[in-house]
């Protein structure tokens, strides 16, 4: 299979491209800059300029692009980015799949925050859209921007992406060196459950699509077992070798997050049904083992 991906010098799509080519398959990465070699082909999202060419070489297409979301919430700039970085992506190659003759499927990439609120209760794929936070309204407008491939008949899957953990990206990355110095620990009352997926998984899951063309819409990518924020707590304290007695208030929570406490506070019991029924055999089930292959770095 040939995969054109988006957002592939980010931290997620340069491991992509390692996994695809290691998966047997090819790729093509999409560059906001005068591409350097043959494997690359120029776009620019702020204006839909991308070459239809590449899109009917596609099989398949992957966006995995979006600016950080670890940045100032309370900035009106950085919620622009946050937000154009993401839908103007989604809907230029939606837009240009649609518009081909071969109509490769198309991996969008999203996120969790798109249920909000849900307590206790498992979520799946079948669950309700829930609140107006930030992110909420972000991922609705996000998911909404792939409309027209599917619209086309392209089989369009949407990643409903739980934070990604790796010792090499955030929110991991700088978790170990809080914990490590003795300052890490619950959000919180910790009772929120707070999903969360390997780097491992997440590269294995958007493989297996590429190679399964029977699933498709919204797809959580999340560990099966999903933790609560103080089991999540507990398993990185353990992995570090350090305690973890520092407990962030959620008044704290609120005035340091802003726009972002409630991704932090509410509570998402997410269940990768749509993966499972598909027969997805998930390497790293639980915070443990999740935590685990983050800090080890395994791909």
């Amino acid at each position: 299979m040939h995969v054109l991906v988006g957002g592939a010098s980010g931290f997620l799509g340069r491991h992509l491209i390692e996994a695809l080519r290691d998966s047997g398959h090819t790729s093509t990465s999409l560059v906001r800059r005068t591409p350097t070699a043959d494997a690359e082909s120029r776009w620019d999202p702020a204006t839909g300029e991308i070459d239809a060419q590449v899109i009917e070489d596609a099989d398949l297409v992957v966006n995995a692009a979006g600016s950080p979301t670890i940045g100032n919430p309370y900035s009106t700039r950085w919620a622009r980015n946050l937000r154009e970085s993401r839908v103007t992506t989604t809907r230029t190659l939606a837009e240009a799949i649609a518009g081909s003759t071969k109509k490769p499927a198309f991996v969008a990439g999203n996120a969790i925050a798109i249920y909000g609120d849900h307590g206790d209760v498992p979520v799946t794929e079948a669950s309700d859209s829930r609140g107006h936070t930030l992110m909420a309204d972000v991922t609705r407008v996000w998911e909404a921007a792939a409309q027209p491939a599917r619209e086309a008949g392209a089989r369009v899957c949407v990643l409903r992406t739980a934070p990604v953990m790796d010792r090499e990206s955030q929110p991991l990355g700088i978790l170990r060196r809080l914990y490590r110095l003795g300052l890490g620990g619950r959000i919180g009352s910790g009772r929120q459950y707070f999903p969360m997926v390997s780097l491992r998984d997440w590269l294995a899951a958007v493989v297996y699509l590429t190679e399964h063309d029977s699933v498709s819409g919204p797809i959580n990518v999340c560990c099966p077992e999903t933790p609560t924020n103080a089991d999540f707590t507990r398993a990185l304290a353990h992995a570090v070798g350090r305690p973890a007695f520092v407990a962030v208030p959620s008044p704290a929570i609120r005035i340091g997050a802003g726009p972002l406490a409630p991704e932090l506070l509410g509570s998402v019991n997410l269940v990768p049904q749509v993966l499972l029924d598909a027969g997805f055999e998930f390497r790293d089930r639980d915070a443990t083992a999740v935590v685990a292959s983050g800090l080890s770095g395994l791909r």
